[in-house]
């Protein structure tokens, strides 16, 4: 009965053109575990050349120090799925910029991707609060050339006219994130909310 409960519950997403720094909310179907309930940030967008970006509120079970080592922070830093490639490599998102993390890239206002990853772990290693100022992910996503407009038109995703604070999107983390997300599209997405993240319609 899936498809009737995607039928009841599909709402029109937003036509918003995607671009760099764009929050793209996944709809309430996508059963591939690394986008279920997925809130994504989206750091590049080129139309010849497609598009890439990180889930936010994914975590793993992993902590950083189990990955990376050098790592002796006190309180344990998790780990976020940001998507299904690059897996053999960790990738950061952050608030902090240039001045602490120098060589970092911005992409949207208050965003920055990468940067001096020495210069990460000396600010974890420092005691210094990680929620809604840095986040770590094994892997990233990643669109060929069209597939995220398809994507768009068919509305798997919907994309938040107004993206919400840096601070939240990099604090937030699972279903809470989603559901603070979906409230942030507005009233007409008030159906998705209703659905459970494993949602069994019989």
């Amino acid at each position: 009965m899936k498809d009737l409960c995607s039928y009841l519950f599909k709402v029109k997403a937003a036509g918003l053109k995607p671009m760099a720094g764009r929050v793209l909310v996944a709809e309430p179907f996508i059963d591939r575990t690394c986008f279920n309930h997925g809130v994504l940030s989206l750091i590049d967008y080129n139309p010849e050349d497609g598009a890439t970006g990180v889930v936010l509120n994914n975590r793993t079970e992993y902590m950083l120090a189990e990955l990376i080592e050098g790592i002796t922070a006190d309180t344990p830093i998790p780990v976020y799925c940001g998507g299904p490639t690059g897996q053999d490599r960790i990738y950061f998102v952050h608030t902090l910029g240039p001045d602490i993390i120098p060589d970092a890239r911005p992409y949207a206002d208050g965003l920055y991707v990468g940067g001096s990853f020495d210069a990460a772990a000396d600010y974890v290693n420092g005691g210094y609060p990680t929620d809604g100022y840095i986040r770590f992910f094994i892997g990233y996503t990643n669109w060929v050339e069209g597939q995220l407009e398809k994507e768009l038109a068919s509305s798997v995703w919907a994309t938040l006219p107004q993206a919400l604070a840096p601070s939240q999107l990099l604090s937030d983390s699972g279903d809470r994130a989603w559901h603070n997300a979906v409230r942030a599209l507005g009233g007409d997405f008030r159906p998705w909310r209703l659905i459970p993240r494993n949602p069994v319609c019989n």
